[in-house]
Protein backbone atom coordinates (compact mmCIF):
# COMPACT_ATOMS: atom_id res chain seq x y z
CA UNK A 1 0.00 0.00 0.00
CA UNK A 2 1.37 3.41 -0.98
CA UNK A 3 1.44 5.65 2.05
CA UNK A 4 -0.38 8.95 2.14
CA UNK A 5 1.50 12.17 2.97
CA UNK A 6 -1.03 13.99 5.11
CA UNK A 7 1.64 14.67 7.72
CA UNK A 8 3.09 17.32 5.39
CA UNK A 9 -0.28 19.09 5.20
CA UNK A 10 -0.19 19.29 8.98
CA UNK A 11 3.39 20.56 8.75
CA UNK A 12 2.20 23.27 6.35
CA UNK A 13 -0.44 24.38 8.86
CA UNK A 14 2.22 24.58 11.58
CA UNK A 15 4.39 26.63 9.22
CA UNK A 16 1.49 29.04 8.57
CA UNK A 17 0.75 29.42 12.29
CA UNK A 18 4.38 30.23 13.02
CA UNK A 19 4.45 32.71 10.14
CA UNK A 20 1.43 34.52 11.60
CA UNK A 21 3.03 34.32 15.05
CA UNK A 22 6.12 36.19 13.89
CA UNK A 23 4.21 38.67 11.77
CA UNK A 24 2.23 39.66 14.85
CA UNK A 25 5.29 40.21 17.01
CA UNK A 26 7.10 42.12 14.22
CA UNK A 27 4.50 44.86 13.76
CA UNK A 28 5.81 46.84 16.72
CA UNK A 29 9.50 46.54 15.80
CA UNK A 30 8.77 47.81 12.27
CA UNK A 31 6.57 50.73 13.28
CA UNK A 32 7.86 52.02 16.62
CA UNK A 33 10.92 53.95 15.41
CA UNK A 34 9.34 55.90 12.57
CA UNK A 35 5.56 55.86 13.25
CA UNK A 36 4.93 55.34 16.97
CA UNK A 37 7.92 56.96 18.73
CA UNK A 38 7.33 60.45 17.26
CA UNK A 39 3.73 60.30 18.42
CA UNK A 40 4.44 59.08 21.96
CA UNK A 41 7.97 60.51 22.49
CA UNK A 42 9.59 57.12 23.11
CA UNK A 43 13.30 56.57 23.67
CA UNK A 44 15.25 53.37 23.00
CA UNK A 45 14.85 52.58 26.69
CA UNK A 46 11.07 52.82 26.41
CA UNK A 47 11.00 50.40 23.51
CA UNK A 48 13.53 48.14 25.22
CA UNK A 49 11.29 48.02 28.31
CA UNK A 50 8.25 47.04 26.22
CA UNK A 51 10.23 44.34 24.42
CA UNK A 52 11.69 43.13 27.71
CA UNK A 53 8.29 42.84 29.43
CA UNK A 54 6.94 40.95 26.42
CA UNK A 55 9.89 38.59 26.67
CA UNK A 56 9.63 37.89 30.39
CA UNK A 57 5.85 37.37 30.23
CA UNK A 58 6.42 35.09 27.24
CA UNK A 59 9.01 33.22 29.30
CA UNK A 60 6.74 32.73 32.31
CA UNK A 61 3.75 31.86 30.14
CA UNK A 62 5.79 29.19 28.33
CA UNK A 63 6.26 27.35 31.61
CA UNK A 64 2.48 26.98 31.86
CA UNK A 65 1.54 26.86 28.19
CA UNK A 66 3.42 23.61 27.68
CA UNK A 67 1.50 22.01 30.54
CA UNK A 68 -1.69 23.59 29.21
CA UNK A 69 -1.15 22.06 25.75
CA UNK A 70 -0.39 18.65 27.28
CA UNK A 71 -3.59 18.90 29.34
CA UNK A 72 -5.91 20.45 26.78
CA UNK A 73 -4.61 18.58 23.74
CA UNK A 74 -3.13 20.01 20.59
CA UNK A 75 -6.35 20.82 18.74
CA UNK A 76 -8.14 22.83 21.42
CA UNK A 77 -4.93 24.15 22.95
CA UNK A 78 -3.67 25.52 19.65
CA UNK A 79 -7.02 27.17 18.90
CA UNK A 80 -7.07 28.92 22.27
CA UNK A 81 -3.44 30.05 21.94
CA UNK A 82 -3.77 31.62 18.50
CA UNK A 83 -7.12 33.17 19.42
CA UNK A 84 -5.57 34.91 22.43
CA UNK A 85 -2.50 36.17 20.60
CA UNK A 86 -4.53 37.42 17.63
CA UNK A 87 -6.73 39.37 20.04
CA UNK A 88 -3.61 40.76 21.72
CA UNK A 89 -2.19 41.85 18.37
CA UNK A 90 -5.36 43.76 17.51
CA UNK A 91 -5.47 45.42 20.96
CA UNK A 92 -2.27 47.35 20.15
CA UNK A 93 -4.32 49.48 17.77
CA UNK A 94 -6.28 50.90 20.72
CA UNK A 95 -3.24 52.09 22.69
CA UNK A 96 -3.16 55.51 21.07
CA UNK A 97 -6.83 56.15 21.72
CA UNK A 98 -6.45 54.89 25.29
CA UNK A 99 -3.56 57.29 25.89
CA UNK A 100 -5.52 60.24 24.50
CA UNK A 101 -8.56 59.33 26.60
CA UNK A 102 -6.66 58.79 29.85
CA UNK A 103 -4.86 62.15 29.52
CA UNK A 104 -7.94 64.02 28.20
CA UNK A 105 -6.17 65.01 24.98
CA UNK A 106 -7.99 66.10 21.85
CA UNK A 107 -6.18 63.92 19.34
CA UNK A 108 -2.92 62.72 17.86
CA UNK A 109 -1.79 66.26 17.07
CA UNK A 110 -1.68 67.12 20.77
CA UNK A 111 0.34 63.96 21.39
CA UNK A 112 2.94 64.81 18.75
CA UNK A 113 3.28 68.49 19.68
CA UNK A 114 3.53 67.93 23.44
CA UNK A 115 6.70 69.04 25.22
CA UNK A 116 8.25 68.91 28.66
CA UNK A 117 6.36 67.15 31.43
CA UNK A 118 3.37 66.37 29.21
CA UNK A 119 5.59 64.64 26.65
CA UNK A 120 7.19 62.54 29.39
CA UNK A 121 3.74 61.67 30.77
CA UNK A 122 2.52 60.65 27.32
CA UNK A 123 5.54 58.40 26.89
CA UNK A 124 5.01 56.75 30.27
CA UNK A 125 1.26 56.22 29.89
CA UNK A 126 1.48 54.94 26.32
CA UNK A 127 4.23 52.50 27.30
CA UNK A 128 1.93 51.05 29.96
CA UNK A 129 -0.89 50.55 27.45
CA UNK A 130 1.42 48.92 24.92
CA UNK A 131 2.80 46.68 27.66
CA UNK A 132 -0.76 45.58 28.51
CA UNK A 133 -1.44 44.64 24.87
CA UNK A 134 1.97 43.02 24.65
CA UNK A 135 1.20 40.85 27.68
CA UNK A 136 -1.92 39.44 26.00
CA UNK A 137 0.11 38.80 22.85
CA UNK A 138 2.88 37.08 24.82
CA UNK A 139 0.52 34.79 26.74
CA UNK A 140 -1.10 33.62 23.51
CA UNK A 141 2.11 33.31 21.52
CA UNK A 142 3.69 31.18 24.23
CA UNK A 143 1.41 28.33 23.13
CA UNK A 144 2.63 28.19 19.53
CA UNK A 145 5.83 26.19 19.87
CA UNK A 146 4.70 23.77 22.58
CA UNK A 147 1.66 22.92 20.43
CA UNK A 148 3.62 22.79 17.17
CA UNK A 149 6.41 20.61 18.57
CA UNK A 150 3.86 18.26 20.16
CA UNK A 151 2.04 17.94 16.82
CA UNK A 152 5.38 17.26 15.10
CA UNK A 153 6.09 14.48 17.60
CA UNK A 154 2.64 13.04 16.87
CA UNK A 155 2.97 13.12 13.09
CA UNK A 156 6.67 12.47 12.38
CA UNK A 157 9.19 9.75 13.34
CA UNK A 158 12.46 10.87 14.92
CA UNK A 159 14.46 10.75 11.72
CA UNK A 160 12.17 13.37 10.14
CA UNK A 161 11.38 15.58 13.11
CA UNK A 162 14.26 18.03 12.78
CA UNK A 163 13.43 18.53 9.11
CA UNK A 164 9.71 18.94 9.82
CA UNK A 165 10.53 21.25 12.71
CA UNK A 166 12.85 23.31 10.52
CA UNK A 167 10.01 23.75 8.00
CA UNK A 168 7.62 24.74 10.79
CA UNK A 169 10.28 26.98 12.33
CA UNK A 170 10.95 28.55 8.91
CA UNK A 171 7.58 30.22 9.41
CA UNK A 172 9.36 32.57 11.79
CA UNK A 173 11.77 33.46 9.00
CA UNK A 174 9.02 33.87 6.41
CA UNK A 175 7.05 36.02 8.86
CA UNK A 176 10.12 38.15 9.40
CA UNK A 177 10.69 38.18 5.61
CA UNK A 178 7.18 39.30 4.70
CA UNK A 179 6.91 41.78 7.57
CA UNK A 180 9.26 44.53 6.28
CA UNK A 181 7.66 44.38 2.83
CA UNK A 182 4.13 44.73 4.15
CA UNK A 183 3.88 46.29 7.60
CA UNK A 184 5.61 49.67 6.94
CA UNK A 185 3.70 50.01 3.67
CA UNK A 186 0.40 49.25 5.41
CA UNK A 187 1.18 51.87 8.07
CA UNK A 188 2.28 54.39 5.46
CA UNK A 189 -0.80 53.81 3.28
CA UNK A 190 -3.37 54.13 6.04
CA UNK A 191 -1.59 57.18 7.41
CA UNK A 192 -1.74 58.79 3.95
CA UNK A 193 -5.50 58.31 3.74
CA UNK A 194 -6.08 59.59 7.26
CA UNK A 195 -7.00 56.35 9.04
CA UNK A 196 -5.43 57.06 12.42
CA UNK A 197 -1.67 57.33 12.15
CA UNK A 198 -1.40 54.24 9.99
CA UNK A 199 0.25 51.90 12.44
CA UNK A 200 -3.08 51.04 14.07
CA UNK A 201 -4.46 49.35 10.95
CA UNK A 202 -1.21 47.45 10.50
CA UNK A 203 -1.83 45.78 13.87
CA UNK A 204 -5.47 45.02 13.06
CA UNK A 205 -4.88 43.57 9.58
CA UNK A 206 -1.95 41.39 10.61
CA UNK A 207 -3.70 40.32 13.82
CA UNK A 208 -6.79 39.19 11.89
CA UNK A 209 -4.74 36.56 10.00
CA UNK A 210 -4.73 34.36 13.10
CA UNK A 211 -8.51 34.12 13.12
CA UNK A 212 -8.41 32.91 9.51
CA UNK A 213 -5.93 30.17 10.45
CA UNK A 214 -8.21 28.98 13.25
CA UNK A 215 -10.89 28.10 10.71
CA UNK A 216 -8.53 25.78 8.81
CA UNK A 217 -7.23 24.12 11.99
CA UNK A 218 -10.72 23.33 13.28
CA UNK A 219 -11.62 21.33 10.18
CA UNK A 220 -8.28 19.76 9.19
CA UNK A 221 -6.49 18.56 12.34
CA UNK A 222 -7.00 15.20 14.01
CA UNK A 223 -4.46 12.90 15.62
CA UNK A 224 -2.91 10.47 13.08
CA UNK A 225 -4.79 7.37 14.25
CA UNK A 226 -8.09 9.27 14.08
CA UNK A 227 -7.59 11.08 10.76
CA UNK A 228 -9.34 9.76 7.68
CA UNK A 229 -6.56 11.29 5.58
CA UNK A 230 -3.85 9.04 7.11
CA UNK A 231 -3.82 5.47 5.77
CA UNK A 232 -2.28 2.43 7.45
CA UNK A 233 1.01 2.74 5.58
CA UNK A 234 1.52 6.34 6.65
CA UNK A 235 0.49 5.53 10.22
CA UNK A 236 3.06 2.70 10.32
CA UNK A 237 5.70 5.12 9.02
CA UNK A 238 4.80 7.69 11.67
CA UNK A 239 5.03 5.05 14.44
CA UNK A 240 8.21 3.37 13.18
CA UNK A 241 10.22 4.34 16.28
CA UNK A 242 8.16 2.00 18.42
CA UNK A 243 9.32 -0.88 16.20
CA UNK A 244 12.91 0.17 15.57
CA UNK A 245 13.67 1.37 19.12
CA UNK A 246 11.52 -0.56 21.58
CA UNK A 247 13.32 1.05 24.48
CA UNK A 248 12.83 4.59 23.22
CA UNK A 249 10.28 6.76 25.07
CA UNK A 250 7.89 7.22 22.15
CA UNK A 251 4.68 6.26 23.90
CA UNK A 252 2.53 8.82 25.58
CA UNK A 253 3.81 7.78 28.99
CA UNK A 254 2.42 8.67 32.41
CA UNK A 255 1.84 12.22 33.58
CA UNK A 256 4.70 13.66 35.61
CA UNK A 257 4.70 16.72 37.86
CA UNK A 258 6.80 19.76 37.02
CA UNK A 259 8.94 19.32 40.14
CA UNK A 260 9.97 15.86 38.96
CA UNK A 261 10.68 17.14 35.43
CA UNK A 262 13.10 19.69 36.89
CA UNK A 263 15.23 16.94 38.47
CA UNK A 264 16.38 15.58 35.11
CA UNK A 265 19.73 16.81 33.71
CA UNK A 266 18.15 16.57 30.25
CA UNK A 267 15.71 19.32 31.26
CA UNK A 268 18.49 21.64 32.39
CA UNK A 269 20.60 20.92 29.32
CA UNK A 270 17.77 22.10 27.09
CA UNK A 271 16.88 25.03 29.36
CA UNK A 272 20.41 26.43 29.62
CA UNK A 273 21.28 25.90 25.96
CA UNK A 274 18.14 27.83 25.02
CA UNK A 275 18.74 30.51 27.67
CA UNK A 276 22.12 31.62 26.33
CA UNK A 277 21.20 31.50 22.62
CA UNK A 278 17.59 32.55 22.04
CA UNK A 279 18.13 36.19 22.96
CA UNK A 280 20.35 36.49 19.88
CA UNK A 281 17.45 35.76 17.54
CA UNK A 282 15.11 38.07 19.42
CA UNK A 283 17.70 40.85 19.30
CA UNK A 284 17.97 40.50 15.52
CA UNK A 285 14.18 40.36 15.26
CA UNK A 286 13.38 43.35 17.48
CA UNK A 287 16.36 45.63 16.86
CA UNK A 288 17.55 45.22 13.26
CA UNK A 289 15.05 47.79 11.85
CA UNK A 290 16.19 50.27 14.53
CA UNK A 291 19.83 49.39 13.81
CA UNK A 292 19.39 50.24 10.13
CA UNK A 293 17.64 53.49 11.07
CA UNK A 294 20.10 54.50 13.82
CA UNK A 295 23.37 53.61 12.11
CA UNK A 296 22.55 54.17 8.43
CA UNK A 297 19.70 56.71 8.64
CA UNK A 298 17.23 54.54 6.73
CA UNK A 299 13.65 54.56 8.17
CA UNK A 300 11.59 51.36 8.01
CA UNK A 301 9.42 52.57 5.10
CA UNK A 302 12.48 53.44 2.99
CA UNK A 303 12.78 51.05 -0.01
CA UNK A 304 16.45 50.38 0.74
CA UNK A 305 15.67 49.55 4.38
CA UNK A 306 12.87 47.20 3.31
CA UNK A 307 15.20 45.48 0.85
CA UNK A 308 17.92 45.10 3.51
CA UNK A 309 15.51 43.37 5.92
CA UNK A 310 14.11 41.25 3.09
CA UNK A 311 17.57 40.04 2.04
CA UNK A 312 18.51 39.36 5.66
CA UNK A 313 15.59 37.02 6.20
CA UNK A 314 15.86 35.55 2.70
CA UNK A 315 19.33 34.36 3.76
CA UNK A 316 17.79 33.00 6.94
CA UNK A 317 15.71 30.62 4.81
CA UNK A 318 18.87 28.52 4.48
CA UNK A 319 17.88 27.18 7.88
CA UNK A 320 15.56 24.68 6.16
CA UNK A 321 18.69 22.90 4.89
CA UNK A 322 20.04 22.94 8.43
CA UNK A 323 17.09 20.87 9.56
CA UNK A 324 18.11 18.18 7.09
CA UNK A 325 21.73 17.91 8.24
CA UNK A 326 21.07 15.61 11.26
CA UNK A 327 19.16 13.20 8.98
CA UNK A 328 22.10 13.15 6.55
CA UNK A 329 24.52 12.42 9.41
CA UNK A 330 22.20 9.74 10.77
CA UNK A 331 21.89 8.01 7.41
CA UNK A 332 25.63 8.06 6.73
CA UNK A 333 26.92 7.12 10.18
CA UNK A 334 24.07 5.04 11.61
CA UNK A 335 24.18 7.07 14.80
CA UNK A 336 21.05 7.76 16.81
CA UNK A 337 19.07 10.98 16.36
CA UNK A 338 20.49 12.76 19.42
CA UNK A 339 24.17 12.18 18.66
CA UNK A 340 23.65 13.12 15.01
CA UNK A 341 21.83 16.25 16.10
CA UNK A 342 24.67 17.26 18.41
CA UNK A 343 27.18 17.03 15.56
CA UNK A 344 24.98 19.19 13.34
CA UNK A 345 24.50 21.73 16.12
CA UNK A 346 28.27 22.08 16.47
CA UNK A 347 28.36 23.34 12.88
CA UNK A 348 25.55 25.80 13.55
CA UNK A 349 27.33 27.08 16.68
CA UNK A 350 30.42 28.15 14.71
CA UNK A 351 28.69 30.22 12.01
CA UNK A 352 27.53 33.09 14.29
CA UNK A 353 31.17 33.81 15.21
CA UNK A 354 31.29 35.89 12.03
CA UNK A 355 28.99 38.40 13.77
CA UNK A 356 32.20 39.80 15.26
CA UNK A 357 32.90 41.34 11.85
CA UNK A 358 29.41 42.73 11.19
CA UNK A 359 29.80 46.18 12.70
CA UNK A 360 33.42 46.88 11.59
CA UNK A 361 32.61 45.88 7.99
CA UNK A 362 29.50 48.04 8.14
CA UNK A 363 31.80 51.06 7.81
CA UNK A 364 32.32 50.04 4.16
CA UNK A 365 28.75 49.06 3.27
CA UNK A 366 25.51 48.32 5.09
CA UNK A 367 25.28 45.11 3.06
CA UNK A 368 28.11 43.46 5.00
CA UNK A 369 26.36 43.44 8.41
CA UNK A 370 23.05 42.48 6.79
CA UNK A 371 24.58 39.43 5.07
CA UNK A 372 26.46 38.39 8.22
CA UNK A 373 23.39 38.84 10.43
CA UNK A 374 21.40 36.81 7.89
CA UNK A 375 23.88 33.92 8.08
CA UNK A 376 23.93 34.09 11.88
CA UNK A 377 20.12 34.12 11.95
CA UNK A 378 20.02 31.11 9.60
CA UNK A 379 22.40 29.28 11.93
CA UNK A 380 20.17 30.19 14.87
CA UNK A 381 17.06 28.81 13.21
CA UNK A 382 18.86 25.57 12.36
CA UNK A 383 20.14 25.39 15.94
CA UNK A 384 16.71 26.16 17.37
CA UNK A 385 14.90 23.57 15.22
CA UNK A 386 17.28 20.89 16.43
CA UNK A 387 17.13 22.02 20.04
CA UNK A 388 13.34 21.74 19.92
CA UNK A 389 13.72 18.24 18.48
CA UNK A 390 16.06 17.28 21.32
CA UNK A 391 12.99 17.42 23.58
CA UNK A 392 11.25 14.72 21.56
CA UNK A 393 14.50 12.71 21.40
CA UNK A 394 14.94 12.60 25.16
CA UNK A 395 11.41 12.77 26.60
CA UNK A 396 8.18 10.76 26.13
CA UNK A 397 5.37 12.36 24.14
CA UNK A 398 3.38 13.09 27.30
CA UNK A 399 6.11 15.58 28.33
CA UNK A 400 7.03 17.10 24.97
CA UNK A 401 4.67 20.06 25.43
CA UNK A 402 5.98 20.67 28.95
CA UNK A 403 9.64 20.51 27.92
CA UNK A 404 9.00 22.73 24.93
CA UNK A 405 7.31 25.19 27.27
CA UNK A 406 10.37 25.16 29.54
CA UNK A 407 12.45 25.63 26.41
CA UNK A 408 10.39 28.67 25.44
CA UNK A 409 10.58 30.06 28.96
CA UNK A 410 14.38 29.93 28.80
CA UNK A 411 14.32 31.72 25.47
CA UNK A 412 12.02 34.39 26.87
CA UNK A 413 14.33 35.04 29.83
CA UNK A 414 17.28 35.38 27.46
CA UNK A 415 15.27 37.76 25.30
CA UNK A 416 14.21 39.83 28.33
CA UNK A 417 17.83 40.28 29.36
CA UNK A 418 19.15 41.26 25.93
CA UNK A 419 16.27 43.62 25.12
CA UNK A 420 16.36 45.35 28.51
CA UNK A 421 20.13 45.74 28.37
CA UNK A 422 20.18 46.80 24.70
CA UNK A 423 17.68 49.65 25.11
CA UNK A 424 19.57 51.11 28.07
CA UNK A 425 22.96 50.54 26.41
CA UNK A 426 21.98 52.31 23.19
CA UNK A 427 20.59 55.35 25.01
CA UNK A 428 23.73 55.47 27.18
CA UNK A 429 26.05 55.05 24.21
CA UNK A 430 24.26 57.83 22.34
CA UNK A 431 24.19 60.22 25.29
CA UNK A 432 27.83 59.72 26.30
CA UNK A 433 29.24 58.94 22.86
CA UNK A 434 31.07 56.01 24.43
CA UNK A 435 33.77 54.24 22.42
CA UNK A 436 34.38 50.52 21.99
CA UNK A 437 36.91 48.88 19.68
CA UNK A 438 37.26 52.03 17.59
CA UNK A 439 33.50 52.65 17.28
CA UNK A 440 31.63 55.53 18.92
CA UNK A 441 28.09 56.18 20.10
CA UNK A 442 25.30 53.81 19.11
CA UNK A 443 27.50 51.84 16.68
CA UNK A 444 29.73 51.01 19.66
CA UNK A 445 26.67 49.81 21.59
CA UNK A 446 25.54 47.59 18.74
CA UNK A 447 29.04 46.11 18.43
CA UNK A 448 28.99 45.08 22.10
CA UNK A 449 25.77 43.14 21.53
CA UNK A 450 27.14 41.59 18.32
CA UNK A 451 30.13 40.29 20.32
CA UNK A 452 27.78 38.39 22.62
CA UNK A 453 25.79 37.06 19.67
CA UNK A 454 28.99 35.67 18.17
CA UNK A 455 29.90 33.37 21.07
CA UNK A 456 26.50 32.47 22.53
CA UNK A 457 26.01 29.27 20.51
CA UNK A 458 29.42 27.85 21.34
CA UNK A 459 28.50 28.31 25.02
CA UNK A 460 25.13 26.63 24.44
CA UNK A 461 26.68 23.64 22.67
CA UNK A 462 29.23 23.13 25.46
CA UNK A 463 26.40 23.16 28.04
CA UNK A 464 24.38 20.60 26.07
CA UNK A 465 27.36 18.33 25.51
CA UNK A 466 28.42 18.54 29.17
CA UNK A 467 25.03 17.74 30.72
CA UNK A 468 23.92 15.09 28.19
CA UNK A 469 27.08 13.88 26.43
CA UNK A 470 25.42 10.84 24.84
CA UNK A 471 21.88 9.70 24.00
CA UNK A 472 20.19 9.13 27.36
CA UNK A 473 16.38 9.23 27.12
CA UNK A 474 14.32 9.85 30.22
CA UNK A 475 12.64 6.71 31.60
CA UNK A 476 9.51 7.35 33.64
Amino acid sequence: MKKTNFRWIICLLLFCATTVNYLDRQVLSLTWKDFIAPEFHWTDTDYGNIAAVFSIVYAIANLFSGRFIDWMGTKKGYLIAIGVWSLGACLHALCGYATEWSLSLGGAEELVNATGVLASTIAMVSVYFFIAARIVLAVGESGNFPAAIKVTAEYFPKRDRAYATSIMNAGSTVGALVAPLSIPLLAKYFKSIGVGNGWEMAFIIIGALGFVWMGFWMFVYKRPAESKHVNEAELAYINQDATEEPEAPVAEGPKVGLAKVLTYPQTWAIFLAKLVTDGVWWFFLFWTPAYISDVYGLPSDNPVAMMLIFVLYAITMLSILGGKLPTIIMNRTGQNAYDSRLKAMAVFAVIPVFALFAQPLGAYSYWFPIIIIGLAAAAHQSWSANLYSVASDLFPKSLVGTITGINGMAGGIGSFAINKFSGQLFDYADATQMTFMGLQGKPAGYFIIFCYCAVAYLCGWIILKTLVPKYNPVKL
